[in-house]
Protein backbone atom coordinates (compact mmCIF):
# COMPACT_ATOMS: atom_id res chain seq x y z
CA UNK A 1 0.00 0.00 0.00
CA UNK A 2 1.30 3.46 -0.99
CA UNK A 3 -0.28 6.71 1.34
CA UNK A 4 -2.14 8.52 -0.73
CA UNK A 5 -2.02 11.80 -2.41
CA UNK A 6 -5.01 13.71 -3.64
CA UNK A 7 -5.10 15.60 -7.03
CA UNK A 8 -6.72 18.99 -6.90
CA UNK A 9 -10.54 19.38 -5.31
CA UNK A 10 -13.32 18.21 -7.53
CA UNK A 11 -14.81 21.50 -9.26
CA UNK A 12 -11.89 23.63 -9.15
CA UNK A 13 -11.82 27.26 -10.64
CA UNK A 14 -8.88 28.38 -11.67
CA UNK A 15 -10.73 32.25 -11.24
CA UNK A 16 -13.28 32.41 -8.82
CA UNK A 17 -11.11 30.06 -5.83
CA UNK A 18 -7.95 31.95 -6.23
CA UNK A 19 -7.34 34.82 -3.57
CA UNK A 20 -7.06 38.45 -4.86
CA UNK A 21 -9.80 38.11 -8.08
CA UNK A 22 -9.29 42.03 -8.60
CA UNK A 23 -5.70 41.75 -8.61
CA UNK A 24 -6.00 40.00 -11.73
CA UNK A 25 -4.27 41.74 -15.30
CA UNK A 26 -6.85 42.82 -17.57
CA UNK A 27 -6.27 42.81 -21.11
CA UNK A 28 -7.80 45.06 -23.60
CA UNK A 29 -8.65 43.84 -26.70
CA UNK A 30 -10.97 45.46 -29.78
CA UNK A 31 -14.42 43.76 -28.24
CA UNK A 32 -13.88 44.46 -24.69
CA UNK A 33 -11.28 43.40 -21.80
CA UNK A 34 -10.55 39.66 -20.55
CA UNK A 35 -8.75 39.03 -17.10
CA UNK A 36 -6.13 35.79 -16.75
CA UNK A 37 -5.29 34.45 -12.96
CA UNK A 38 -3.29 36.75 -11.00
CA UNK A 39 -0.20 34.46 -10.73
CA UNK A 40 -0.54 33.99 -14.89
CA UNK A 41 0.05 37.77 -15.22
CA UNK A 42 3.22 37.84 -12.89
CA UNK A 43 5.06 34.49 -13.62
CA UNK A 44 8.35 35.23 -14.61
CA UNK A 45 9.77 33.75 -18.20
CA UNK A 46 11.76 31.02 -18.81
CA UNK A 47 14.86 31.46 -19.80
CA UNK A 48 14.86 29.23 -23.27
CA UNK A 49 18.09 30.60 -24.69
CA UNK A 50 19.06 31.68 -27.99
CA UNK A 51 19.51 29.76 -31.08
CA UNK A 52 22.50 29.37 -33.41
CA UNK A 53 20.49 31.08 -36.22
CA UNK A 54 19.80 34.02 -34.35
CA UNK A 55 23.24 34.74 -32.91
CA UNK A 56 24.91 33.77 -36.52
CA UNK A 57 22.44 36.40 -38.08
CA UNK A 58 22.97 39.55 -35.39
CA UNK A 59 26.87 39.21 -35.23
CA UNK A 60 27.74 38.05 -38.08
CA UNK A 61 29.61 35.16 -37.11
CA UNK A 62 30.48 31.58 -39.35
CA UNK A 63 31.09 29.26 -35.79
CA UNK A 64 28.84 29.09 -33.00
CA UNK A 65 29.72 27.33 -29.71
CA UNK A 66 25.97 26.73 -28.62
CA UNK A 67 26.60 25.83 -24.71
CA UNK A 68 23.53 26.83 -22.95
CA UNK A 69 21.10 24.35 -22.97
CA UNK A 70 23.16 20.97 -22.37
CA UNK A 71 22.51 19.56 -25.74
CA UNK A 72 24.85 16.09 -26.21
CA UNK A 73 27.05 17.13 -29.12
CA UNK A 74 27.97 13.55 -30.35
CA UNK A 75 23.76 13.61 -31.43
CA UNK A 76 21.75 10.54 -30.80
CA UNK A 77 21.99 7.23 -31.96
CA UNK A 78 22.34 6.10 -35.95
CA UNK A 79 19.56 3.41 -34.68
CA UNK A 80 17.39 6.64 -34.29
CA UNK A 81 18.01 8.11 -37.61
CA UNK A 82 17.26 4.43 -38.81
CA UNK A 83 14.02 4.60 -37.09
CA UNK A 84 12.80 7.55 -38.80
CA UNK A 85 13.29 6.13 -42.55
CA UNK A 86 9.71 5.72 -42.80
CA UNK A 87 8.89 9.03 -42.11
CA UNK A 88 5.60 9.12 -44.34
CA UNK A 89 3.85 6.94 -42.16
CA UNK A 90 4.94 8.89 -39.12
CA UNK A 91 3.36 11.78 -40.06
CA UNK A 92 0.62 10.79 -42.06
CA UNK A 93 -0.95 8.58 -38.56
CA UNK A 94 -1.85 9.81 -34.81
CA UNK A 95 0.39 8.75 -33.02
CA UNK A 96 0.25 5.87 -29.90
CA UNK A 97 -1.56 8.25 -27.44
CA UNK A 98 -0.66 5.76 -24.58
CA UNK A 99 3.00 4.95 -26.15
CA UNK A 100 2.68 1.01 -25.40
CA UNK A 101 5.67 -0.06 -27.23
CA UNK A 102 7.94 2.76 -25.52
CA UNK A 103 6.64 2.44 -21.92
CA UNK A 104 7.23 -0.96 -22.59
CA UNK A 105 11.04 -0.53 -23.75
CA UNK A 106 11.16 1.94 -20.35
CA UNK A 107 9.88 -0.74 -18.37
CA UNK A 108 12.77 -3.40 -19.47
CA UNK A 109 15.40 -0.43 -18.75
CA UNK A 110 14.35 0.60 -15.60
CA UNK A 111 12.08 -2.70 -13.79
CA UNK A 112 9.21 -0.77 -13.31
CA UNK A 113 6.13 -2.18 -14.92
CA UNK A 114 4.60 -0.09 -17.62
CA UNK A 115 1.11 0.69 -15.75
CA UNK A 116 3.74 2.78 -13.59
CA UNK A 117 4.90 4.80 -16.57
CA UNK A 118 4.19 7.95 -18.08
CA UNK A 119 5.64 9.34 -21.31
CA UNK A 120 5.78 13.44 -21.71
CA UNK A 121 7.07 15.60 -24.47
CA UNK A 122 9.78 16.48 -22.37
CA UNK A 123 9.91 16.30 -18.82
CA UNK A 124 9.21 19.54 -18.42
CA UNK A 125 5.99 18.42 -19.67
CA UNK A 126 5.48 15.83 -16.94
CA UNK A 127 6.56 18.50 -14.46
CA UNK A 128 3.39 20.66 -15.74
CA UNK A 129 1.23 17.47 -15.36
CA UNK A 130 2.06 16.98 -11.44
CA UNK A 131 1.01 20.74 -11.33
CA UNK A 132 -2.31 20.79 -12.95
CA UNK A 133 -2.96 17.63 -11.17
CA UNK A 134 -2.00 18.10 -7.22
CA UNK A 135 -1.27 21.46 -6.88
CA UNK A 136 -3.99 24.69 -6.06
CA UNK A 137 -3.93 27.65 -4.48
CA UNK A 138 -2.30 28.31 -1.20
CA UNK A 139 -0.26 24.73 -1.37
CA UNK A 140 3.19 24.60 -0.69
CA UNK A 141 6.17 23.43 -2.68
CA UNK A 142 10.05 23.20 -1.66
CA UNK A 143 12.73 22.87 -3.74
CA UNK A 144 16.24 24.19 -4.54
CA UNK A 145 18.01 27.27 -4.88
CA UNK A 146 18.88 28.01 -7.85
CA UNK A 147 16.77 25.68 -9.13
CA UNK A 148 15.37 24.33 -12.56
CA UNK A 149 12.99 27.35 -13.58
CA UNK A 150 10.13 25.58 -14.49
CA UNK A 151 9.54 23.82 -10.92
CA UNK A 152 8.81 27.51 -9.69
CA UNK A 153 7.24 28.80 -12.31
CA UNK A 154 4.75 25.97 -12.97
CA UNK A 155 4.08 25.70 -9.28
CA UNK A 156 3.32 29.63 -9.32
CA UNK A 157 1.21 29.27 -12.14
CA UNK A 158 -1.39 26.95 -9.74
CA UNK A 159 -1.17 29.21 -6.95
CA UNK A 160 1.15 27.18 -5.18
CA UNK A 161 3.72 29.09 -2.89
CA UNK A 162 7.38 28.34 -3.79
CA UNK A 163 10.23 28.12 -0.67
CA UNK A 164 14.07 27.26 -1.63
CA UNK A 165 16.74 25.57 0.37
CA UNK A 166 19.79 26.93 -0.30
CA UNK A 167 23.47 25.39 -1.35
CA UNK A 168 26.00 25.25 0.54
CA UNK A 169 28.83 27.72 0.54
CA UNK A 170 30.84 24.79 -1.71
CA UNK A 171 27.83 24.52 -3.87
CA UNK A 172 26.73 20.65 -2.18
CA UNK A 173 23.26 19.85 -1.22
CA UNK A 174 22.68 21.48 2.12
CA UNK A 175 21.16 18.36 3.76
CA UNK A 176 20.65 19.24 7.55
CA UNK A 177 19.20 22.48 6.11
CA UNK A 178 16.67 20.04 3.61
CA UNK A 179 15.86 18.30 7.03
CA UNK A 180 15.18 21.74 8.63
CA UNK A 181 12.49 22.65 5.58
CA UNK A 182 10.85 19.37 5.44
CA UNK A 183 9.72 19.67 9.01
CA UNK A 184 6.56 21.65 7.90
CA UNK A 185 3.32 20.56 6.15
CA UNK A 186 4.24 20.13 2.05
CA UNK A 187 2.23 19.56 -0.75
CA UNK A 188 5.60 18.64 -3.01
CA UNK A 189 9.11 18.72 -3.03
CA UNK A 190 11.02 18.74 -6.18
CA UNK A 191 14.75 17.66 -6.00
CA UNK A 192 16.98 18.12 -8.90
CA UNK A 193 19.65 15.30 -8.70
CA UNK A 194 22.04 15.81 -10.20
CA UNK A 195 21.00 19.19 -9.72
CA UNK A 196 20.44 21.74 -12.48
CA UNK A 197 21.86 24.21 -12.80
CA UNK A 198 24.76 23.35 -10.03
CA UNK A 199 25.89 19.88 -11.13
CA UNK A 200 26.22 18.64 -7.33
CA UNK A 201 24.28 15.59 -6.46
CA UNK A 202 22.81 13.86 -3.29
CA UNK A 203 24.77 10.55 -2.42
CA UNK A 204 22.76 7.58 -1.34
CA UNK A 205 23.26 8.06 2.20
CA UNK A 206 22.29 11.68 2.07
CA UNK A 207 19.22 10.65 -0.31
CA UNK A 208 17.89 8.10 1.98
CA UNK A 209 18.03 11.22 4.81
CA UNK A 210 15.85 13.48 3.08
CA UNK A 211 13.73 11.09 2.03
CA UNK A 212 12.90 9.45 5.48
CA UNK A 213 12.67 13.03 6.53
CA UNK A 214 9.87 14.09 3.83
CA UNK A 215 6.47 13.87 5.36
CA UNK A 216 4.33 10.63 4.11
CA UNK A 217 1.40 12.45 2.49
CA UNK A 218 3.43 14.57 0.60
CA UNK A 219 4.61 13.77 -3.31
CA UNK A 220 8.10 13.01 -4.05
CA UNK A 221 9.39 14.20 -7.37
CA UNK A 222 13.02 13.27 -8.01
CA UNK A 223 14.17 15.17 -10.92
CA UNK A 224 16.77 12.85 -12.68
CA UNK A 225 17.07 14.91 -15.95
CA UNK A 226 20.84 13.76 -15.85
CA UNK A 227 20.84 10.47 -14.30
CA UNK A 228 22.89 8.86 -17.01
CA UNK A 229 25.61 10.92 -16.14
CA UNK A 230 25.87 10.43 -12.57
CA UNK A 231 24.62 6.89 -11.96
CA UNK A 232 27.17 4.86 -10.27
CA UNK A 233 29.90 5.60 -7.66
CA UNK A 234 28.06 6.38 -5.15
CA UNK A 235 24.99 7.69 -7.01
CA UNK A 236 21.71 6.85 -5.46
CA UNK A 237 19.48 4.33 -6.76
CA UNK A 238 16.19 6.25 -6.28
CA UNK A 239 13.91 3.86 -7.72
CA UNK A 240 15.30 1.22 -5.19
CA UNK A 241 15.01 3.48 -2.24
CA UNK A 242 11.62 4.99 -2.90
CA UNK A 243 10.37 1.54 -3.64
CA UNK A 244 10.93 0.79 -0.26
CA UNK A 245 8.97 3.34 1.12
CA UNK A 246 5.38 4.01 1.55
CA UNK A 247 4.72 7.16 0.02
CA UNK A 248 4.09 8.42 -3.44
CA UNK A 249 6.72 10.00 -5.59
CA UNK A 250 8.00 10.22 -9.18
CA UNK A 251 11.11 10.17 -10.76
CA UNK A 252 11.68 11.73 -13.97
CA UNK A 253 13.64 11.42 -16.49
CA UNK A 254 14.77 12.31 -20.28
CA UNK A 255 15.94 11.58 -23.60
CA UNK A 256 16.83 14.66 -24.49
CA UNK A 257 20.47 14.89 -22.95
CA UNK A 258 22.34 11.77 -22.88
CA UNK A 259 20.28 10.23 -25.70
CA UNK A 260 20.52 13.38 -27.59
CA UNK A 261 16.68 13.72 -28.55
CA UNK A 262 16.47 17.14 -27.21
CA UNK A 263 14.69 18.47 -30.40
CA UNK A 264 12.16 15.69 -30.24
CA UNK A 265 10.98 15.89 -27.06
CA UNK A 266 10.51 12.78 -25.16
CA UNK A 267 10.76 12.50 -21.15
CA UNK A 268 9.73 9.97 -18.60
CA UNK A 269 7.67 9.43 -15.43
CA UNK A 270 8.55 6.81 -12.98
CA UNK A 271 5.68 6.64 -10.37
CA UNK A 272 5.26 5.18 -6.71
CA UNK A 273 1.81 3.81 -8.18
CA UNK A 274 -0.82 3.36 -10.87
CA UNK A 275 -3.64 6.30 -8.92
CA UNK A 276 -0.23 8.57 -8.71
CA UNK A 277 -0.46 8.61 -12.80
CA UNK A 278 -3.99 8.27 -13.03
CA UNK A 279 -4.41 12.01 -11.91
CA UNK A 280 -1.65 13.09 -14.76
CA UNK A 281 -3.12 11.04 -17.53
CA UNK A 282 -6.83 12.91 -17.05
CA UNK A 283 -4.80 16.51 -17.20
CA UNK A 284 -2.49 14.75 -20.24
CA UNK A 285 -3.33 15.81 -23.92
CA UNK A 286 -4.46 13.03 -26.03
CA UNK A 287 -1.17 12.65 -27.93
CA UNK A 288 1.41 14.77 -26.45
CA UNK A 289 4.27 12.82 -27.79
CA UNK A 290 4.52 12.53 -31.45
CA UNK A 291 4.63 9.47 -33.72
CA UNK A 292 8.56 10.47 -35.19
CA UNK A 293 9.27 11.09 -31.29
CA UNK A 294 8.13 7.42 -30.45
CA UNK A 295 10.29 5.91 -32.93
CA UNK A 296 13.57 7.48 -32.71
CA UNK A 297 13.30 7.13 -28.25
CA UNK A 298 12.60 3.61 -28.90
CA UNK A 299 15.48 2.91 -31.00
CA UNK A 300 17.66 5.63 -28.86
CA UNK A 301 16.92 3.31 -25.99
CA UNK A 302 17.89 -0.05 -27.67
CA UNK A 303 21.34 1.59 -28.16
CA UNK A 304 22.82 1.98 -24.72
CA UNK A 305 25.96 1.81 -26.42
CA UNK A 306 25.99 5.27 -27.97
CA UNK A 307 25.21 6.35 -24.20
CA UNK A 308 27.55 4.92 -22.17
CA UNK A 309 30.16 6.88 -24.74
CA UNK A 310 28.35 9.92 -25.10
CA UNK A 311 28.89 9.77 -21.23
CA UNK A 312 32.47 8.46 -21.25
CA UNK A 313 33.38 11.65 -23.66
CA UNK A 314 31.85 13.97 -21.80
CA UNK A 315 33.21 13.08 -18.40
CA UNK A 316 36.66 13.68 -19.91
CA UNK A 317 35.80 16.82 -21.70
CA UNK A 318 34.18 18.31 -18.60
CA UNK A 319 37.50 17.52 -16.40
CA UNK A 320 39.76 19.59 -18.97
CA UNK A 321 37.23 22.20 -18.99
CA UNK A 322 37.12 22.86 -15.14
CA UNK A 323 40.57 22.27 -15.25
CA UNK A 324 41.13 25.26 -17.18
CA UNK A 325 38.70 27.38 -15.95
CA UNK A 326 39.94 26.92 -12.06
CA UNK A 327 43.51 27.80 -13.85
CA UNK A 328 41.90 30.93 -15.07
CA UNK A 329 40.57 31.53 -10.99
CA UNK A 330 37.32 30.79 -11.63
CA UNK A 331 35.80 28.86 -8.96
CA UNK A 332 33.36 25.99 -10.54
CA UNK A 333 30.80 23.91 -8.39
CA UNK A 334 31.00 20.30 -8.55
CA UNK A 335 29.48 18.75 -11.36
CA UNK A 336 27.96 15.18 -12.08
CA UNK A 337 26.48 16.51 -15.42
CA UNK A 338 27.34 17.00 -18.97
CA UNK A 339 27.61 21.23 -17.93
CA UNK A 340 29.87 23.15 -15.24
CA UNK A 341 28.42 26.06 -13.19
CA UNK A 342 31.13 28.90 -12.21
CA UNK A 343 31.47 32.28 -10.58
CA UNK A 344 32.50 34.57 -13.33
CA UNK A 345 33.41 37.17 -10.85
CA UNK A 346 31.31 39.74 -13.02
CA UNK A 347 27.43 40.44 -13.82
CA UNK A 348 26.71 36.98 -15.88
CA UNK A 349 24.36 38.86 -18.07
CA UNK A 350 26.55 41.37 -19.47
CA UNK A 351 29.13 38.45 -20.00
CA UNK A 352 27.29 36.39 -22.12
CA UNK A 353 26.10 39.39 -24.24
CA UNK A 354 29.66 39.62 -25.18
CA UNK A 355 30.09 36.19 -25.25
CA UNK A 356 27.78 36.08 -28.18
CA UNK A 357 30.15 38.65 -30.07
CA UNK A 358 32.82 35.61 -30.43
CA UNK A 359 29.98 32.91 -31.49
CA UNK A 360 29.54 31.57 -27.89
CA UNK A 361 26.18 30.97 -26.39
CA UNK A 362 26.18 30.25 -22.65
CA UNK A 363 23.08 30.55 -20.14
CA UNK A 364 23.51 33.50 -17.98
CA UNK A 365 21.97 32.69 -14.27
CA UNK A 366 19.49 35.36 -13.00
CA UNK A 367 17.95 34.14 -9.74
CA UNK A 368 18.71 36.31 -6.91
CA UNK A 369 22.45 36.12 -5.17
CA UNK A 370 23.22 33.79 -8.31
CA UNK A 371 23.68 37.25 -10.61
CA UNK A 372 27.24 36.74 -11.30
CA UNK A 373 27.05 32.68 -12.50
CA UNK A 374 27.26 30.87 -15.82
CA UNK A 375 26.33 27.93 -16.96
CA UNK A 376 28.68 26.11 -19.53
CA UNK A 377 27.67 23.46 -21.61
CA UNK A 378 30.52 20.27 -21.87
CA UNK A 379 30.66 20.82 -26.06
CA UNK A 380 33.11 19.34 -28.38
CA UNK A 381 37.05 19.48 -27.42
CA UNK A 382 36.84 22.63 -30.18
CA UNK A 383 33.54 24.42 -28.87
CA UNK A 384 35.69 24.26 -25.31
CA UNK A 385 38.27 25.58 -26.96
CA UNK A 386 36.34 28.54 -28.78
CA UNK A 387 34.37 29.51 -25.62
CA UNK A 388 37.94 29.55 -23.30
CA UNK A 389 39.43 31.72 -26.35
CA UNK A 390 36.48 34.06 -25.98
CA UNK A 391 36.32 34.06 -22.30
CA UNK A 392 40.38 34.87 -22.21
CA UNK A 393 39.78 37.99 -24.39
CA UNK A 394 37.24 39.39 -22.88
CA UNK A 395 39.09 39.04 -19.70
CA UNK A 396 41.80 40.62 -21.02
CA UNK A 397 40.32 43.91 -22.32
Amino acid sequence: MHTRTRCRRDGFCPVTDLPNHAAMKTTETAAGTITCRPEVSSLPRYNSGLSAAAVRARYSVDVIAKLASNENPLGCSPNALAALSDLKSLLRDYPDAHCVALREAIATLTGVPPSRIMIGNGSENLIELVCLAYLQAGDRVLTQHPCFGLHEIYSIAMGARVEKVRYTQAMEFDVPAWRQALTTPLRIVMIANPSNPVGCRLDAGQFEALVAATPKNTLLLIDEAYYEYAVGDGFPNALAILSAQERPWIVLRTLSKAYGLAGLRVGYALASSEAVLDALDRVRLPFNVNGVAQAAALAAIGDQTHVRLTVAQTAAEREQLRAALEADGYPVAPSHTNFLFFDAGEPAAALAERLLSHGVIVKAWREPGFEQYVRVSIGTAAESAQFLAALRALRSR
